[in-house]
């Protein structure tokens, strides 16, 4: 009992004995940690995680409704595009869309997701990204789902929802 009461006070004597070393010891590990934190932020913050070849679809698809080209779309959709909606089913939409909302004046990712199914209609690999956009004569949400086939990038569904629209 002796022992251990004295391995105590040799523990605590050494606490108090030096406390900088103890306290540049804490602030060392805390400088560290904040460093770790910090950096890992940065970097998630920095990547959005959606390959550059997803984000020049959406790029082209935008220009080409802002242009018109609403056939240009239709032909270099997926088939499960033209399997839902015909060419002017397809320029009666985006006709509608520019005619009420406008072109887009800004776009913000707000959440982009990346899938592999083996089934369903989208089978394969897809992305599904939303953009909080600023249109000319309103606010929405737009929805590109995108699905790779022979490695490349197609459009395959895209959607609005805004209260301009009603």
């Amino acid at each position: 009992m002796k022992a251990r009461m004295k391995a105590k006070r040799t523990r605590r004597h050494w606490d108090t004995e030096n406390p900088t070393k103890n306290t540049r010891g804490r602030l060392t590990l805390l400088t560290a940690l904040a460093l770790v934190v910090t950096c890992g932020c940065a970097l998630k913050a920095g990547r959005s995680g959606v390959p550059p070849e997803v984000e020049s679809v959406v790029t082209t698809t935008s220009d080409d409704i802002a242009e018109g080209r609403y056939e240009k779309i239709y032909n270099e959709a997926d088939d499960q595009w033209r399997n839902d909606s015909t060419l002017e089913q397809t320029s009666a939409v985006f006709s509608t869309l520019k005619n009420k909302l406008g072109n887009v004046k800004s776009r913000q990712l707000h959440a982009a997701s990346e899938q592999n199914s083996s089934s369903g209609r989208l089978a394969g690999h897809s992305f599904v990204l939303s953009y909080e956009t600023k249109f000319e004569r309103g606010d929405g949400m737009e929805t590109f789902t995108l699905v790779e086939r022979n490695g490349r990038w197609l459009l395959a569904k895209y959607l609005v929802n805004s209260l301009a629209l009603q």
